[in-house]
């Protein structure tokens, strides 16, 4: 079999592979959920969901840096990276060892082509496409009670020394946009910025997510100056691509109630 990742790459699979590394988190859940949790053989210690994983599947390091040796002594099949949570430098290492799926998700409809991507590679395409028509259905859902809301503006927040914001071009901007959230950054990525740049951006809500910078209660004061609401928000429903998108939906609900 000869599939494309999300970066365009050709990859030459004989077999459903059976021994898989995951080296993002989200893709690591979603594997889960597909019923591919045997085959997971390594993973980041980042992959917290479902937490058992830690406990039963090999830990190969992080998500920018992995211990080469140990990814050569599992001999997985397959090993499966993400664009912006891994490095080039590593995937070039990692491809002398076992092909290598690279997934690129900045909207929904990465989403969706993810999915049915390790649908057919794992052999497991009916069930990838229920969870396809689920998210859907749910994002269907959420549409109907955002209608007619006021289109708030929004600054999303991922660091705190430096400030750094989130910006057009993510998928988290994606999930702002779902939520009828005005992103008053228009820069590409994640751009850094101050207070004074803060102060003139009139927002209407300040999102401090709890991930990768763990923002907590404590924080709020902080950013008070710059909008009249300030709210902790869990990053991983805005950020998780992979079937966590289920949960995220539902968690969406409670900006629109």
């Amino acid at each position: 079999m000869e599939i494309q990742d999300q970066l365009g790459r050709n990859l030459k699979i004989e077999t459903a592979p059976k021994r898989i590394i995951s080296l993002v988190p989200s893709q690591t859940e979603l594997l889960v959920d597909l019923g591919l949790e045997e085959s997971i053989i390594g993973i980041t210690h980042f992959c917290v969901h479902p937490f058992h994983l830690r406990d039963t599947k090999t830990t190969l390091g992080g998500t920018k840096k992995v211990i080469f040796r140990k990814v050569r002594e599992l001999e997985p099949d397959i090993i499966l990276c993400n664009k912006e949570e891994n490095t080039k430098e590593m995937v070039e290492e990692l491809e002398k060892i076992a092909p290598v799926h690279i997934s690129d998700v900045a909207n929904l409809s990465d989403v969706y082509d993810l999915m049915q991507q390790y649908g057919k590679i794992f052999n497991c395409s009916e069930l990838a496409e229920t969870m396809v028509n689920s998210i859907k259905k749910k994002i269907d859902h959420l549409a109907e009670m955002a209608e007619g809301s006021e289109k708030r503006k929004v600054a999303y927040f991922i660091w705190n020394n430096p400030l750094m914001v989130v910006g057009r071009g993510t998928f988290i901007n994606e999930m702002l946009e779902l939520n009828n959230f005005e992103n008053v950054f228009e820069e590409k990525r994640y751009p850094e910025t101050n207070a004074e740049e803060l102060i003139e951006k009139d927002i209407d809500i300040c999102m401090l997510s709890s991930e990768p910078f763990p923002f907590e209660e404590k924080h709020i004061p902080e950013f008070n100056k710059y909008s009249s609401e300030v709210l902790i928000v869990d990053g991983e429903y805005f950020s998780w691509y992979g079937s966590r998108l289920l949960k995220a939906l539902d968690y969406f609900k409670q900006f629109h109630l």
